[in-house]
């Protein structure tokens, strides 16, 4: 069964709703259905499940504020339960069942490959709250869209980052893989780290899944060059024990990395052992941060009880926030008017960021913000784009 949409009294007195700028007369008629594909319980749960909360977030917001053009949204949700198989059948319920105008979801390219051709042949848009891969809309075609930057363009920033912040000159790169997420992240580093003069002197890989990493912690040590950094590509669900693990073995230099980091899981399971950890992602979520954030920060407290716990919470917001403009824009819950309207997005305010599509990219071109850990709390170490991008 579906998670079905449900508004919540009063939230936010449709204050969040206005600024955004949906607020409109008092919703009626049949609500326009949102598909939303997330991976609720399993290895993508700490990234998904704030996503998912964001997105109904979005929606109880824009129907407390009147809907979309008069008419209220509805998010329909399956758990796809980080297992491919059941991934795989989700398209067809929120396509052929559900009949949803538009699918959300998903934090990983690895699922979104495997319910995006669904979505194409029935031509329904299909948008990846927090999936990074850069191909993805070459690989599924033209009904794929990203809300996040590319993978390319979050490790040039974090190869950036190490070289001018933290002065880095050597890299050894350890990667997951098991998805394309670690893979593709762990080339576009390398590729950037050595255009901008840094040297790799090693890599080694590991398996999601994996509990032990003592032979490549071993081969680490044992570099007759030894790096300044480390470059650690990996998944939520393998960051924690990962960093703690090279902590444990005596290694204290910097290690760097991407939004897979963006996980309660880093703190949790690596404890003071993330410390001198640095990771890219999509926003620094605060309350003390200005504008967009700090209101749906505070929202997002009203709602669930709790602090957003990651970026992804933000992205979720923000993918429901496009594709409500894209059916504002074309005036009706017609699939393929809300492809077209969403090719035409420009300059669209979100909390993590603006939002365009330039002409023939279905990615969007964001900043990126890099995250520290000191004392086992999280700051905000720097945002930057990148001046160099590798291709995808």
């Amino acid at each position: 069964m579906p998670f079905v949409s449900t508004t919540r009294a009063g939230l936010l007195a449709g204050a969040f709703a206005l600024a955004i700028g949906f607020a409109g007369p008092a919703a009626s008629a049949d609500p326009i259905k949102i598909g939303g594909a997330f991976n609720l319980t399993g290895g993508q749960a700490s990234l998904d499940g704030p996503a998912k909360n964001g997105a109904q977030l979005a929606i109880d917001t824009l129907n407390a504020a009147g809907g979309v053009n008069g008419t209220p949204l509805e998010l329909v949700v399956y758990d796809g339960k980080t297992d491919p198989a059941v991934v795989a059948s989700l398209g067809s319920q929120l396509i052929n069942s559900d009949k949803v105008s538009a699918i959300i979801g998903f934090s990983d390219s690895d699922p979104v490959l495997a319910l995006g051709p669904n979505a194409q042949k029935a031509g329904v848009p299909f948008i990846a709250v927090g999936a990074t891969s850069p191909k993805l809309p070459d690989q599924i075609g033209d009904t794929m869209f990203l809300a996040c930057f590319g993978d390319n363009t979050q490790a040039a920033v974090g190869a950036s980052f190490a070289i001018d912040d933290l002065k880095a000159k050597s890299v050894y790169v350890l990667e997951d893989t098991a998805n394309e997420y670690a893979t593709l992240l762990s080339k576009y580093f390398r590729e950037t780290f050595e255009h901008l003069g840094g040297k790799v002197i090693g890599r080694d890989t590991y398996r999601t899944g994996d509990k032990s990493f003592t032979a490549q912690i071993t081969k680490i040590k044992a570099a007759a060059e030894k790096p300044d950094i480390l470059y650690i590509a990996a998944t939520p669900d393998s960051i924690g024990l990962v960093v703690r693990q090279v902590r444990q073995a005596g290694l204290k230099l910097p290690i760097v990395g991407g939004d897979g980091y963006d996980t309660p899981l880093l703190l949790e399971v690596g404890g003071a052992s993330a410390n001198n950890v640095y990771f890219t992602t999509h926003s620094f979520v605060s309350d003390s941060a200005p504008g967009p954030m700090k209101a749906f920060f505070d929202a997002y407290g009203k709602a669930y009880g709790t602090a957003p716990e990651n970026a992804f919470a933000a992205l979720g917001y923000d993918t429901v926030m496009l594709v409500a403009d894209a059916i504002k824009r074309a005036g009706s819950g017609d699939p393929a008017a809300i492809r077209k309207a969403l090719t035409e997005t420009k300059d669209l305010a979100g909390v993590t960021g603006a939002i365009t599509f330039a002409e023939g990219s279905r990615v969007p071109v964001k900043s990126v913000t890099v995250i520290g850990v000191k004392d086992k709390a999280l700051y905000k170490a720097a945002e930057m784009a990148p001046t160099f991008v590798p291709k995808p």
